[in-house]
């Protein structure tokens, strides 16, 4: 790849995406070899359209979080901490864990904060696609729990690097491949421990909040064990049923709405915010029968998820060229990049809902970018070589016309 302007501090998570799509695939292939069904294909381009989602929101509000965390810890430390010191990155490391925990736990305990979790919580599967499946609005409130280490002195850069390792090993234990670990699970946040975590099931319920310490749950009373004899449902009691990544972000800030407007007194409104999530209305939490659960499965039809999987193919690139150069594009050209890259996972996931005049859209929106990426000069400033710019031209305008022969020859609905 060749860019015409200098090339900027490369973002970690490029060299992570590879990775993560790779381990995907591993993964998928285990789980066949094994006999299990972990992976249904419209649910887990789902999880990964909310991954870029994500990445794409925390571009622009990322360092606005840590402009703050670095306001505090320039106006109100209590101590300036050596960046040169293991001690101090091994103290940041435990230190932004045990602030993950109550972060974590209050997403959970807190209406507000649940409405930007429940994002993760959507899947009824439970694999490594399941942990790209982020919120893009976290970063709202998310900043304030890890304040504390600003005022002890931890520096801004330390503070940012130790997050990013305490996500990067979350990523491994969204996992049914993996069974217990013995003494691990005791100390350090596992597939066994996680797995308890996304559960539905009754003893499953606001359990298992560390990030790579489950120490923290033993110690505060959230810990749960794996049943062996109880099979785990994951997701969630209010299921999302809706491929659309944006409604997926944004559904239980109106379900919040509509019981505001419900609920009777400025008491019970703030409840509904603020308190645990349904906990406005006085009712306990029903007991959850696994037996009668049933997975949402979209019509989406075997045609539109080979052809998700391989727009996802085409976009991931673009994915990574956009966060390795977001700090040197102009603002209006990151913007529109990432209102293309944006609207691109919209328009696949109304395909992958089976709708008819989303598949249209699809088919034109393919196309239309195919087009653009072979003629234009240059792509947001990568300048392609002419077979890459042929290649990804006939992928692109083959899959509109196969799209467009199964449209007319599966069953698609017309809503």
């Amino acid at each position: 790849m060749r860019l015409k302007r200098s090339r900027p501090l490369v973002n970690p998570i490029v060299f992570a995406i590879p990775v993560f799509i790779a381990s995907i695939l591993l993964e998928v292939w285990v789980a066949r070899r094994r006999g299990v069904r972990a992976y249904d294909a419209a649910d887990a381009l789902t999880s990964l359209h909310l991954g870029v989602l994500s990445q794409i929101t925390g571009l622009f509000v990322k360092l606005a979080a840590l402009g703050i965390y670095a306001a505090v810890y320039d106006a109100w430390r209590f101590a300036t901490l050596p960046m040169t010191s293991v001690w101090v990155w091994l103290g940041a490391l435990l230190a932004y864990d045990f602030c993950y925990y109550w972060a974590h736990r209050m997403g959970h305990e807190v209406a507000l904060l649940w409405a930007a979790h429940v994002v993760h919580h959507s899947s009824e599967y439970y694999n490594l696609s399941t942990a790209l499946r982020q919120t893009s609005s976290g970063w709202l409130l998310g900043w304030i729990f890890y304040l504390p280490m600003a005022l002890a002195g931890v520096p801004p850069i330390v503070m940012g690097a130790v997050a990013l390792i305490d996500l990067l090993y979350q990523y491994w234990v969204h996992t049914e491949m993996v069974g217990r670990l013995g003494w691990l699970d005791r100390v350090f946040v596992t597939p066994s421990n996680h797995r308890v975590h996304h559960g539905q099931n009754d003893y499953c319920i606001d359990r298992n909040y560390g990030g790579i310490l489950i120490l923290w749950d033993r110690l505060f009373g959230t810990f749960a064990d794996e049943r062996d004899g109880e099979k785990i449902i994951y997701g969630v009691r209010s299921p999302l049923r809706s491929l659309n990544p944006l409604w997926t972000n944004l559904h239980y800030y109106a379900d919040l709405w509509r019981s505001t407007g419900q609920a009777r007194g400025l008491g019970r409104k703030l409840q509904v915010w603020l308190a645990p999530p349904g906990a406005w209305t006085g009712e306990a939490l029903a007991h959850f029968d696994g037996g009668t659960f049933e997975r949402y499965r979209p019509a989406t039809p075997a045609p539109a998820a080979a052809y998700g999987v391989l727009q996802f193919a085409l976009l991931a690139p673009c994915v990574m060229h956009l966060i390795a150069t977001a700090t040197s594009q102009p603002m209006p050209s990151l913007l529109l990049y990432a209102l293309v890259i944006a609207g691109s996972t919209l328009s696949l996931g109304s395909l992958l809902e089976g709708r008819r005049p989303g598949a249209r859209i699809e088919q034109a929106r393919g196309a239309a970018l195919g087009i653009a990426f072979a003629l234009l000069p240059e792509w947001f400033g990568y300048e392609a070589p002419l077979l890459l710019r042929a290649t990804v031209l006939a992928l692109t305008l083959g899959a509109a016309v196969w799209l467009d022969k199964n449209i007319k020859t599966h069953q698609w609905e017309t809503i």
